[in-house]
């Protein structure tokens, strides 16, 4: 008798297991729950990589509007300032960018090989905000000049741990570069 129980008991262990293994109620969950992390890492990455590109974009856009300026002389007849060309420039990204953030290196010289070609790097002081000077001399007529606006911007780790941050303090430096002789205005 005791065997008969036996094999019936393991017969309705082999019947629920069978059950079990038929049974497709929260496939589709369990299949969700093992590539929501990937394709969720995947589309934060996708929207990371495209504000970069759009924030890089913008930010040259606004550089060559801004060298405009300086080329045909109108900065230097205002006798603008470093703040106040600053200024300038901000007034025409102030919707995505924070001006504090907005780094302006205007450098001038009467041929190319009298100015630094190096990309700009940031250094920060003790607090975490950047101690860099940077020059501004917008020149005179037939000047060379380099304009360079950098700008820090926040990114956020993604999952999986993937970001773009290039700087310390984890945000990412975006440069924009215009390079141009000034015309011979009076």
């Amino acid at each position: 008798m005791s065997q008969l129980r036996a094999a019936s008991g393991k017969r309705r262990l082999h019947e629920t297991c069978a059950a079990f293994r038929n049974d497709e109620n929260g496939a589709n969950a369990v299949e969700f729950a093992l590539v929501a992390p990937i394709f969720i890492a995947l589309l934060v990455g996708i929207i990371q990589i495209f504000m970069v590109f759009f924030v890089q974009q913008l930010l040259q856009q606004v550089v060559q509007q801004s060298a405009r300026q300086v080329m045909t002389g109108q900065v230097q007849a205002a006798g603008m300032t470093q703040t106040q060309f600053k200024t300038l420039v901000c007034s025409q990204v102030r919707i995505i960018f924070n001006c504090n953030n907005l780094l302006i290196s205007v450098q001038s010289g009467s041929s190319w090989s009298a100015m630094s070609a190096a990309a700009p790097t940031l250094t920060f002081n003790a607090d975490g905000t950047v101690s860099n000077n940077w020059p501004y001399s917008p020149g005179g007529p037939t000047d060379k000049v380099v304009l360079e606006v950098i700008y820090q911007w926040p990114v956020f780790m993604g999952p999986l741990g993937f970001t773009l941050a290039n700087l310390p303090n984890g945000n990412r430096q975006i440069t924009a570069t215009a390079a141009f002789q000034n015309e011979p205005y009076q």
